[in-house]
């Protein structure tokens, strides 16, 4: 049982998130819901457990979140710490949270993004920077920023050590890798052939060029107070040195350099989302102002300003054609496969390609606001935002690490203290353990799965706004969609013509009643117009044109009178044909269609003749039943209708697309209620939508998705997954590939929880070299990885 309370609220920016965050840890909330249509916040409770004062109380506590001006801003992170040092960035956010003036703080040092969510009345996002370098870390401004230049992370100015550590950034690690795989090799002849002295050069230099990387990455592991695996190999390499295995130390370090060499390789391959979508932006536009033209950098260009864009060039920034007329290549922002028609009128995005025909444009945003650098912050954003399993693992590693440590300690000691066993032989076994429970596979099989899964989508026109959102889609047991525009086309179209007085065809009526209703703006009047032009239809412009408001509409078309319009219209004429007209209003009713009559009129006789009836519905999309298929084919166990629309037209559409259930004369409150329906008899709940009226039902679901989000703010903030073009199909594909993301998480962290009791059992009961163990810890890591990698080329069966 629970009851629920609100509050009116003035909500900006980020609210439902900080406000979850806040609030949903108190014993007894069930639920936060933040409405930003009607500015309400609303809380479910259980009664039982917390009392309607302290949850007002706890509404109150919150007020000062709302009131505050929140804005999220991106930058990219350079390296920090060792491989996979996941549990740095959580220091840095721990850093950043202690900041005046910052809410949130995500950072990934895999994902090489940082998000902080901060009022901009008490910090701005260059003293976020500054204060982040102070740290030690590198960072750069958010690829979406636009500048001459896209300058990768620079090294913060506080020394010498940070150049060196950039300098070795990248491909010198792969240099070194080779140089200790040639010195070790050489070190093995020479200490076979007995020449001593050589081998000892040649294993000190592998040992340095082997472990440079891996200690200074421990060491700054270190100085955030954590414990990073390179630490621990670089300690497992000297301790078999000690007890006269250089070889094997040195094989050690080789492995895990080239598969830290072979991991840095696979998480850039995740990161090309941002570097393709980066790569989409033109550096300049060629303006017109007044009779001159110029060629100008993009953030040079104004909103307003004319730009010109010949045939193959790429659309320099957003805004609406107010000249020519051509197809655009949009996939690389929508992800559709077909050019769109665009002309006057039409909106067109940055990044994307006119095809074939000459424009003109007129801007109407700024280059840092445009759709395209929206695309890259939102990318930027779900690679800082990790997964739930990978905060876990971030959070345990330490524990962990402390674990393999102890252990390692034991079984150096405990032998020779108890069993009377040598140094030598109990030292290298420790060091064999140490080697084979240290975590990487387990550390780096969350990030490389979950980013290759975010870049998958990216490139197809699928936005997770983060790694949970990846995971928990896999989990969804219910998708919940409004039928307006998601499930229909939106949009009414003429799907009946019926001639009533046995003289007129029914292109002459539909012709005429296109005459009438070219005037005219009305949804209904313009899909009148469409379906005539349609039927290549031709006709006389109309004159005397007049609109009664919730009526209909006349005209004179060639000295002829019509008026077209509902019941009401007519009433003080009793039409000749009205009988035959009620039955045919009343079949047509009956299949959810809305109807509107047509007659010639006589005022001054005072007579009028219908001549026929015209039928209207939001038709169905042509592909919404095979997508209905489709997501119960990737396990969605319902599938259900929500919409504002009568019961007689949902039963019509419900029965037309397939779905399991349907919700009908709903207002955007009575979804939210719906969505929690359904929740609660079936499990998690997608609601699909266009992300505005149906936005309050979009935070209620456990993931909101937002379709055809190109271009529209509001869907952007506000669902947790965005479509940016209208392909539904986009929606099954969604959900198949979180769950194929989630099945190869499982099997990642199966295989890397198998690997290491099989080596340490392995060890204890075979007495497995250390060799063996670097190379079943080694391969075990770069297996995850591309194992994980291989959700970039994620396709539906």
């Amino acid at each position: 049982m629970s009851d629920s309370a609100q509050s009116k609220i003035e909500p900006d920016d980020n609210c439902a998130d900080l406000i979850s965050e806040a609030i949903t840890d108190q014993e007894g909330i069930i639920q936060v819901s933040l409405h930003p249509q009607d500015g309400r916040l609303e809380i479910d409770y259980d009664p039982t457990q917390i009392s309607e004062p302290v949850v007002e109380r706890v509404a109150q506590q919150v007020s000062p979140i709302l009131q505050e001006r929140w804005q999220t801003c991106t930058m990219r992170l350079g390296r920090q710490g060792g491989r996979a040092c996941e549990s740095c960035a959580i220091g840095l956010e721990r850093q950043l949270h202690q900041l005046p003036g910052v809410r949130r703080a995500t950072a990934s040092f895999m994902g090489g993004t940082l998000a902080v969510t901060y009022n901009n009345q008490l910090i701005s996002p260059d003293e976020i920077s500054l204060h982040v370098q102070n740290l030690g870390v590198a960072v750069a401004p958010s690829a979406a920023e636009v500048a001459p230049t896209a300058p990768a992370p620079q090294p913060p100015a506080t020394g010498l050590k940070h150049a060196w550590h950039w300098l070795m950034d990248g491909r010198l690690e792969a240099i070194f890798t080779v140089i200790t795989l040639i010195t070790m090799v050489g070190g093995l002849i020479a200490e076979r052939q007995e020449a001593a002295v050589t081998a000892t050069v040649l294993f000190v230099i592998a040992y340095i060029a082997g472990g440079t990387f891996g200690l200074q990455g421990g060491i700054e592991s270190l100085r955030n107070r954590t414990i990073d695996v390179d630490l621990l190999m670089v300690l497992a390499a000297v301790g078999a040195a000690l007890v006269g295995q250089p070889f094997e130390g040195a094989m050690l370090l080789f492995l895990f350099s080239l598969s830290n060499v072979l991991q840095d390789f696979a998480m850039d391959r995740t990161r090309n989302a941002i570097k393709a979508l980066m790569e989409l932006r033109p550096a300049q536009a060629t303006v017109r102002r007044g009779d001159n033209v110029y060629q100008l950098p993009i953030e040079k260009v104004v909103v307003s300003d004319r730009i010109l864009v010949k045939p193959g060039e790429r659309i320099a920034l957003d805004g609406v054609v107010v000249d020519g007329r051509s197809a655009i290549d949009q996939s690389s922002i929508t992800g559709e496969s077909m050019p769109v028609g665009k002309e006057v009128g039409d909106a067109v995005f940055a990044g994307t390609i006119n095809k074939n025909g000459s424009l003109e444009i007129r801007v109407t945003k700024l280059a840092k606001d445009s759709t395209l650098a929206k695309l890259i912050q939102m990318v930027e954003e779900a690679q800082s935002e990790k997964a739930e399993t990978q905060r876990f693992i971030d959070t345990a590693e330490q524990y962990y690490a402390i674990g393999v440590i102890v252990l390692t300690a034991l079984v150096a000691v405990v032998p020779m203290l108890f069993l009377q066993e040598a140094f030598s032989e109990a030292f290298y076994r420790a060091m064999t353990v140490m080697v084979a429970a240290s975590p990487c596979a387990i550390v780096i099989s969350t990030p490389a799965t979950v980013l290759s899964a975010i870049g998958n989508g990216a490139r197809r026109g699928i936005l997770f706004k983060g790694g949970v959102y990846v995971e928990n889609a896999a989990t969804i047991k219910v998708v919940a969609f409004d039928k307006t525009g998601t499930l229909t086309q939106g949009d009414p179209q003429v799907t009946d013509v019926v001639a009533l007085d046995g003289q007129t065809s029914e292109d002459e009526l539909l012709a005429l009643a296109a005459a009438v209703e070219a005037k005219s703006e009305h949804p209904l009047a313009q899909a009148t117009v469409k379906a005539a032009q349609k039927r290549n239809l031709s006709w006389t412009e109309a004159t005397d044109f007049q609109a009664t408001t919730g009526q209909g509409v006349r005209a004179t078309v060639a000295g002829r009178h019509f008026w077209i319009g509902n019941g009401r219209f007519f009433q003080k004429f009793n039409p000749v044909g009205l009988d035959k007209a009620e039955a045919e209003l009343d079949r047509l009713q009956k299949a959810g269609k809305t109807s509107v009559l047509m007659a010639e009129v006589d005022e001054a006789a005072g007579t009028a003749v219908l001549l026929g009836i015209l039928a209207y519905a939001d038709v169905i999309r042509p592909d919404a039943p095979d997508v209905v298929r489709a997501l119960h084919a990737n396990g969605v166990q319902h599938v259900v209708m929500l919409t504002g629309d009568n019961d007689a037209v949902a039963q019509q559409i419900a029965q037309q697309v397939g779905v399991d259930a349907y919700f009908a004369d709903l207002l955007p409150e009575d979804k939210v209620t719906a969505v929690k329906k359904v929740r609660e008899q079936y499990g998690p709940v997608a609601m699909v939508g266009d992300g505005v009226n149906d936005a309050p039902a979009l935070a209620t679901a456990d993931i909101g998705i937002a379709m055809g989000a190109a271009g529209t703010d509001v869907a952007l903030e506000t669902a947790d997954i965005v479509l940016m073009s209208d392909d539904l199909h986009n929606i099954p594909y969604t959900i198949g590939l979180s769950r194929k993301t989630r099945q190869t998480l499982l099997q990642n962290l199966g295989f890397a929880i198998f690997m290491i009791l099989l080596m340490l059992g392995t060890i204890f009961f075979s007495g497995l070299a250390l060799p063996a163990a670097v190379v079943g810890h080694e391969g075990g890591t770069v297996l995850v990885s591309l194992n994980g990698l291989r959700m970039l080329g994620y396709k539906p069966k």
